[in-house]
């Protein structure tokens, strides 16, 4: 039972640092939904997210004797922060013990409020190891971000607040999952006090850890997580989190990257103000489920979680808002290499807003454009101009959906490789940091020749990389087994159409 939260919620000490943060109606969002869609700006925070109030009121429940011998906490972002200010208020020594891939702003950021960052390894489970060694060597208490009863607590009061500020009729609040804490808290109070309001949870499509755990009945370990929304990028949801998320959540929608930076630019709309990818899950949530439901004249609430976005990540989130709003579309053609033929393709297209255009002459035949159609109807527009060039016996290519296209094809045109055999092409992840790139390549330039490359900053904690590699058929498994021990997240495009089409190896 979830009922022991209640009284830990309300009795939560969190008002010595966070604010009771405002409930605003969405104005724009909401006419376009047909829906009442209200927003709770946690972003507004100190420190711009929710995770201070959790984070504090576990510091204020420590014994005297435990506060003086000081805490340590692993993070690479927000609830590094708010415990950092939260050491600050209340006099503790705090240690945060953070992945050398944080962002230079949020390691400044701890080390404003007085704590002491220690950087230790690429991933957060590198720092959360140390991190726990440290606690055992120096007796320090461990502040665990998400699991543990009384940062459950913490996080439980935005649902308080809510239900304070909007004494009407509630059909859904939306809520962003990593490691469950925020849901944890929030449903256990919603559901004690509103039972009928539906608790939904909103997570990336690619690091799904309360889906995956729901559709098994049991808590999960995910083989890898998307490290865009990296505020939420949890493999493993919560043990407590996960006691308490099975009994309160009615339902777990999850979005792709697209829909995420369309839910960030809706909000910049509305408000001004710039979410991080994790603040604009629920916000993305919303929209598919009006969309998936088709409900109308519903009061629906998305909790804004946090706003510390790296400023250079914005040109990315620009890029993909339009995908995911479903404004822009990518095609490939293949026109007639021939006098005029440029021409009459262009007057196919018509008027249409271009937002990329490149083309590249392929063979004496043939030549392949690559395009961003802006859409003032969505989809359907864009299926309407396929067919018609398709029925000019254009083959078209859609790419909209096509991730290595997105992240790496439409920056690279350029035309197909002469004389290149065995040529295979690999996607990667990697930590970024100082000499990350060379050393990657280092490692894998050892064995098999790189035959394309690019690389693509997007201000995130990791790099992107599209590798093509040279590698006799019978050394593929090889190759596999070698970039399994690399350690990176990595994807085979060898077969992906767009690969294909614009840089792959020419046809004799």
């Amino acid at each position: 039972m979830t009922q022991k939260y209640i009284e830990k919620i309300l009795t939560a000490r969190v008002y010595d640092v966070a604010i009771e943060s405002p409930l605003e109606r969405a104005r724009r969002l909401s006419m376009r939904l047909d829906n009442q869609i209200l927003l709770k700006r946690e972003d507004l925070q100190p420190v711009f997210s929710f995770k201070l109030r959790g984070a504090y009121n576990k510091l204020y429940q420590l014994s005297r004797t435990t506060k003086l011998k000081g805490v340590v906490a692993a993070s690479a972002g927000n609830h590094a922060q708010g415990l950092a200010l939260s050491a600050n208020k209340l006099g503790v020594k705090a240690t945060i013990v953070m992945p050398k891939t944080t962002p230079k702003i949020k390691v400044d950021s701890v080390r404003s409020y007085g704590a002491k960052a220690v950087l230790v390894g690429d991933t957060y489970d590198d720092a959360s190891l140390y991190a726990h060694e440290l606690a055992e060597k120096e007796g320090l208490a461990y502040i665990h971000p998400y699991d543990d009863p009384d940062v459950i607590a913490g996080q439980g009061t935005v649902a308080a607040e809510i239900l304070r500020q909007y004494t009407d009729d509630i059909d859904a609040i939306f809520i962003p999952v990593g490691g469950g804490g925020l849901i944890a808290g929030m449903g256990a109070f919603i559901k004690y006090l509103r039972p009928e309001v539906k608790v939904i949870a909103v997570e990336p499509t690619d690091a799904a850890c309360l889906a995956a755990a729901m559709e098994k009945k049991r808590r999960v370990v995910l083989n890898q997580v998307g490290l865009f929304a990296d505020g939420v990028a949890v493999k493993q949801i919560g043990r407590e989190t996960w006691r308490i998320a099975r009994q309160v959540v009615d339902e777990v929608i999850t979005v792709n990257t697209d829909e995420i930076c369309a839910a960030i630019k809706d909000i910049f709309d509305d408000t001004r103000s710039i979410m991080e990818p994790a603040g604009a899950l629920a916000v993305a949530g919303i929209k598919k489920y009006v969309e998936n439901n088709k409900v109308r004249n519903q009061t629906l609430v998305a909790v804004n979680s946090g706003a510390n976005m790296n400023f250079d990540r914005l040109r990315h989130v620009s890029e993909r808002a339009e995908l995911g709003e479903h404004r822009e579309g990518l095609i490939g053609v293949t026109i007639p290499e021939a006098p005029g033929s440029f021409l009459r393709f262009c007057r196919l297209i018509g008027k249409k807003g271009i937002t990329e255009f490149n083309y590249r002459y392929s063979d004496s035949q043939n030549a392949h454009v690559f395009a961003g159609i802006q859409l003032a109807d969505g989809l359907p527009e864009l299926e309407v101009l396929v067919t018609k060039l398709r029925d000019k016996s254009y083959p078209v290519l859609c790419m909209s959906d096509n991730e290595m296209a997105k992240l790496h094809v439409r920056h690279m045109v350029g035309g197909h490789a002469n004389k290149i055999e065995n040529e295979v092409l690999y996607r990667f992840e990697f930590p970024e940091r100082p000499g990350a790139l060379l050393e990657f390549l280092a490692h894998i330039g050892k064995r098999w020749n790189i035959s394309l490359f690019h690389y693509r900053n997007h201000g995130a904690a990791f790099g992107r990389v599209l590798v093509g590699l040279q590698v006799p058929f019978d050394e593929r498994k090889d190759v596999k087994v070698f970039l399994d021990d690399l350690g990176y997240n990595w994807w085979d495009e060898s077969d992906n159409e767009a690969y294909r089409m614009f840089l792959g190896p020419a046809e004799d």
